[in-house]
């Protein structure tokens, strides 16, 4: 079993499992879920799909890639408000898929791109290597064209409520989460869950410039009100960066944006299928979401 405790850029003891940890997972190990993070005693939130539409698309991404994504909505003809749905390090497996139904079950067209796959599908892999390096190789302007071409595409779907659309993700995909809400205008509201927000203390030059633009330089730029989930205990987002973001946004008087820490949840909080997953926050995280969203999306 491993237990994540940092957004992207994980180093490789945080991520790594021996060979007996990686066959005590069992029937799960193979059901879909991230074999890197996946704990040994998991029992994920099963949503089913009755009453949903559930599909495996593909549409064209800016650079010529036919970009594969995972779509749940409530079955009937809409319109219903869109919701974007960005990945962690992990890419679009069972549990991503999972939260997918649960919008739909909400009222939501959820819609998952899968931003890596380019490179490869980093679920089934426990190298941690190789995962960092098909997370490296998605780049801002790739990840920011890959959500231009999900807009453009649910824009042409009936089902979609026009101009109605928000964006949420998790871990690494919590960061994009600021960065597309600074970037589309489309996008009616957002909530990022634990997102690196500045560059870590030690970042080296590299780091810091491959990791740009940072959510605490976007504040100005925020198109729509984000709300932002954080733990208390993420040791790889200090307390220290969310003041920061804090600061940034009451100077940018972005009043509608909020940050709420969780004082004793971990990296990775409402991740089911990892031993970081903390029931009671990761229900209020969502009772949260979804309080933003019908507010911003269902009028």
């Amino acid at each position: 079993m491993t237990t994540l405790i940092r957004p992207e850029g994980q180093s490789a003891d945080d991520l790594k499992l021996s060979r007996r940890a990686v066959g005590a997972l069992g029937g799960l190990l193979f059901s879909g879920y991230a074999v890197a993070a996946l704990a040994k005693e998991a029992k994920p939130i099963i949503t089913d799909a009755q009453g949903l539409v559930t599909a495996e698309v593909r549409y064209p991404a800016p650079d010529g890639f036919d970009l594969p994504a995972y779509v749940a909505r409530p079955a009937g003809d809409g319109p219903f408000p869109v919701v974007i749905v960005v990945s962690e390090i992990f890419g679009v497996h069972d549990y991503i898929k999972d939260v997918c139904r649960r919008l739909a079950k909400a009222g939501y067209a959820a819609v998952a791109p899968a931003f890596f796959v380019r490179v490869e599908d980093p679920a089934p892999l426990s190298d941690t290597g190789r995962i960092m390096q098909i997370v490296g190789a998605a780049g801002y302007e790739q990840v920011m064209g890959d959500i231009a071409a999900t807009l453009d595409w649910t824009s042409q779907q009936l089902w979609a409520k026009d101009g109605k659309i928000g964006i949420t993700g998790f871990c690494w995909g919590g960061k994009v989460v600021w960065q597309a809400a600074a970037r589309f205008a489309v996008v009616g509201a957002g909530v990022a869950w634990y997102g690196r927000l500045a560059p870590a203390p030690d970042a080296t030059p590299v780091q810091i410039a491959s990791g740009q633009p940072w959510p605490v330089d976007l504040a100005n730029d925020l198109k729509a009100p984000v709300l932002g989930l954080y733990g208390g205990q993420d040791q790889g987002i200090p307390l220290a960066s969310v003041d920061r973001m804090r600061q940034a946004l009451t100077r940018a008087g972005q009043t509608h944006s909020e940050i709420v820490v969780y004082p004793d949840a971990p990296h990775g909080f409402h991740a089911d299928y990892r031993a970081s997953y903390v029931e009671a926050d990761a229900r209020d995280g969502w009772r949260r979401l979804l309080a933003v969203f019908d507010k911003a999306l269902k009028n």
